[in-house]
């Protein structure tokens, strides 16, 4: 089952789902955890001034991913930015981490059907042209 996730459980719940070996203290898991504050800020900033720093968001969702699993993150994520969640929704997919439900999150305890939420599409065109670069550079 799905274990309910809030704002009150929320940092016992990262803890249980952080997987990073190299962690020695505390303060690491918190600078994780901070991550996501760094996300909705320049996700804010997007907002406020069209400035998007793709790879920097890209590279704290993986970074998240690398630490919390593509069952946790994409979770954690809607708690903390449901209101931001069109804007994150695209790197998750980008990264093939995004899942069809999301299940349990809130006081309510939801069950989020997660083609219903909207995706920025100059979020989406400008992942989709990083993506193409990087392939091409690849080869």
């Amino acid at each position: 089952m799905h274990e309910l996730l809030t704002q009150d459980n929320f940092l016992l719940y990262a803890a249980r789902a952080y997987e990073n070996r190299s962690c020695h203290s505390t303060n690491e898991f918190l600078e994780d955890i901070k991550r996501i504050k760094y996300i909705k800020k320049l996700l804010t900033r997007y907002l406020q001034t069209g400035e998007l720093k793709e790879r920097l968001i890209l590279n704290h969702v993986i970074v998240l991913n690398n630490v919390f699993g593509a069952y946790h993150l994409p979770r954690m994520l809607y708690l903390k930015m449901e209101d931001q969640l069109q804007f994150v929704k695209p790197f998750l997919v980008a990264l093939e981490i995004f899942p069809e439900v999301i299940y349990n999150v809130g006081a309510k305890g939801a069950k989020i059907l997660t083609d219903e939420i909207p995706m920025d599409t100059k979020i989406v065109e400008s992942l989709r042209a990083l993506m193409s670069g990087a392939r091409n550079e690849a080869v």
